[in-house]
């Protein structure tokens, strides 16, 4: 049975029901990174939802459908209807027991993707949760930058923009886009901002800034230093803008 070696393995599982917070997902993947037997019991879910969503349904026989069409009293055949085909044998172990309850919890209960945007105001709106803001809590700049070490695969750059009414306030470890990001958390007045940053993939391109709305809440994003950048919140669209536009000008 995979997992009998590492007592992380049982987060996998816990991950693929939906039952980790954005936290414990991101030091679950950066644990993951360097752990085989995680790595094999992620490749066993996976396999085990490919599986389920292919090939699951054929066409009912042509003499149930007519039959259909008779009670129903249609006037012609109605699309061919779809009936369940029996599938592998039941199997024992982690791969293909509670792994394919997993995908099927999955393929029911995950909500479809609204994009980055959505994830991004759904980060924020997660964060406002009591105890949910900040792994680490300081002003310092100093502080909140080391404390990424070794936490996440990436250096996030952290900025002092307090001169400008947007001090910092700590950072935590979030997930989105399908990896750890660092969540960085600034205010304005009585109003927090949260700055999720990851490597960008052109690390090369400076992107001009795109802002919209979702739920009531603005965001703001735009690619610097090789780093992708959204900041979120409930400011007018003009504060978050001039935040962005202090971000980009801070040394």
């Amino acid at each position: 049975m995979i997992g009998a070696d590492c007592d992380q393995v049982l987060l996998v599982q816990a991950e693929f029901d939906g039952e980790l917070d954005a936290a414990e997902a991101a030091r679950l993947a950066v644990h993951r990174a360097g752990c085989p037997v995680c790595q094999a019991a992620t490749a066993d879910l996976e396999q085990s939802r490919a599986l389920m969503s292919r090939e699951l349904r054929q066409a009912a026989p042509e003499r149930l459908r007519a039959r259909l069409a008779a009670q129903l009293g249609a006037t012609r055949p109605p699309r061919p209807l779809l009936a369940r085909r029996q599938w592998w044998p039941a199997a024992g172990g982690f791969g293909l027991g509670a792994a394919c309850a997993a995908a099927l919890l999955l393929a029911v209960w995950v909500p479809r993707d609204e994009g980055i945007a959505g994830q991004i105001v759904a980060g924020h709106i997660r964060a406002l949760q009591p105890g949910h803001l900040e792994d680490v809590e300081s002003t310092d700049r100093h502080t909140v930058k080391p404390w990424f070490d070794g936490r996440i695969d990436f250096a996030p750059p952290v900025k002092d923009l307090a001169a400008e009414r947007f001090p910092l306030r700590g950072g935590r470890l979030d997930y989105l886009a399908d990896r750890p990001v660092a969540a960085l958390v600034y205010q304005r007045d009585k109003h927090l901002i949260n700055l999720f940053v990851w490597p960008a993939a052109d690390k090369n391109a400076t992107a001009a800034f795109e802002s919209g709305q979702r739920q009531g809440y603005n965001f703001v994003h735009w690619q610097q230093d090789g780093m992708a950048l959204w900041a979120v919140s409930d400011v007018s669209v003009d504060q978050l803008q001039d935040f962005a536009e202090s971000w980009r000008r801070a040394p």
